[in-house]
């Protein structure tokens, strides 16, 4: 009997490409490749890899067409599919006594509740996965493909905790799982999202070492709080860190940064900017932090941001150019943001720039961080203020790629309400600095 073949609508062809010369369309159906089947983006960038491929397109009007490609190895076709993945994302079979969807209200946006575990979103868009959803086929897939590095949500090593914090019986034995992409040679990074009194002291201590016997495979992992909501009724009640916590865990983190230096070269474990906001303690140099592997979950922002705004000041002049303007963010980056504006009015010492610290209300005063700040408490906590000609906001407020908030309402939102303009910036430091001194 033979398969059916998985069929992948086209969504675009780019141009000068060379499904453009082929006269492929958008609204064309990608059959198959060399007549095998198409699971999903891996199977696709396989297949396609080869000089010498056929595919298989279908028309819309059932009309198909057979078309022998001769390219360079590696050559991208030009196909943009509607579903990035060629296939459905896989959600998350947990329920993680620190997950932050578990803590969000009713009535928000459906995609904010989707919880994604899907290994190929580690490739394409560096996402964390807990290797609880890995099927075999799935790690043969990925063992064949040698597809890294693969980013790993490891929280504990302790097999038995790490079922007690995922809410899962698999989650220990899939622990394994790392030892046979650390056989095949596949790179990975770690993350460990702490929780008071489950996986900090002893048992971080544990899990850092055990990880060691991943080096150098294993290049970095990040050390992050658990974040907290004021939604928590119903969920396992877990304590906030405090300030001591926080000292505690970077002497940990850094006395095994010292251990794994002097043994393997790098330093692996690295501690989220947050830890050392709530400490009270200087940041790392630049140095240490090993070309900012973990930038996305917080690991390092704030040192790169200091030194990207001083290398580019060093190349301004300044000047008495008079500007007003109001710069908003969370509460636990407002100290730093201020720091940066006071450095450009040195240079620029009539340029008049106010930093607002958000509370957020939202989702509850423990949650300090800009990325989760909400429209409507920017709206509320500002709207009898004096801005000034314009209101800056970082871009980590926005969903990617769009101007729509966590609340769905939208940055002309804000600007209607509030009666002013609003810019955003990025999270860099020239696009930080020009920001604040150039006017549009």
């Amino acid at each position: 009997m033979t398969k059916k073949l998985q069929e992948h609508k086209i969504k675009e062809v780019l141009p000068g490409s060379i499904a453009e010369e082929l006269e492929i369309e958008a609204g064309d159906v990608l059959v198959s490749i060399n007549e095998q089947p198409i699971k999903d983006v891996f199977d696709y960038r396989y297949l396609s890899e080869d000089e010498e491929i056929v595919l298989l397109i279908r028309k819309p009007d059932g009309e198909e067409w057979e078309l022998e490609i001769e390219k360079d190895a590696y050559e991208d076709l030009g196909l943009v599919f509607e579903d990035g993945l060629m296939d459905e994302y896989r959600s998350c079979r947990n329920k993680c006594i620190f997950c932050f969807i578990d803590q969000m209200p009713t009535g928000m946006r459906d995609t904010l509740y989707f919880k994604d575990d899907d290994a190929r979103l580690s490739f394409l868009q560096g996402n964390y996965i807990t290797l609880t959803n890995l099927s075999e086929e799935d790690m043969e897939r990925i063992l064949f493909y040698k597809l890294s590095p693969i980013n790993i949500s490891v929280h504990t090593t302790n097999p038995e905790l790490r079922c007690k914090m995922l809410n899962n019986r698999f989650a220990g034995e899939a622990l394994e799982k790392i030892k046979r992409f650390y056989d095949a040679g596949l790179e990975m990074n770690g993350q460990i999202v702490l929780c008071k009194g489950y996986n900090d002291g002893e048992e971080l201590e544990r899990t850092i070492h055990d990880l060691t016997a991943y080096l150098p495979l294993i290049q970095s992992v990040s050390v992050v709080p658990m974040g907290m909501t004021k939604f928590r009724e119903e969920l396992t009640q877990v304590e906030p860190f405090t300030k001591e916590d926080a000292i505690e865990v970077i002497g940990i983190i850094k006395k095994w940064q010292d251990i794994i230096q002097k043994h393997y070269g790098t330093r692996m474990i690295h501690a989220s900017d947050e830890w050392y906001l709530l400490a009270g303690l200087p940041l790392p140099a630049e140095d240490d932090y090993e070309g900012y592997p973990q930038l996305e979950n917080g690991v390092g922002m704030i040192r790169l941001l200091h030194v990207e705004v001083d290398e580019y000041l060093a190349g301004c002049k300044g000047d008495d150019r008079t500007r007003k303007l109001t710069l908003v963010t969370g509460e636990l980056a407002a100290s730093t943001i201020k720091e940066q504006v006071e450095k450009i009015q040195k240079k620029y010492p009539n340029i008049d720039a106010k930093v607002v610290a958000i509370r957020n209300d939202f989702f509850g005063n423990s949650i300090t961080v800009a990325g989760l700040v909400t429209a409507q408490d920017i709206i509320s906590q500002l709207k009898d203020r004096e801005l000034g000609e314009i209101l800056l906001l970082p871009e980590v407020m926005l969903r990617s790629g769009e101007d729509v908030f966590l609340d769905d309402l939208t940055v002309s939102d804000v600007e209607k309400a509030l009666q002013t303009r609003v810019g955003i910036v990025k999270s860099e430091g020239e696009a930080f600095v020009r920001a604040v001194i150039e006017s549009d």
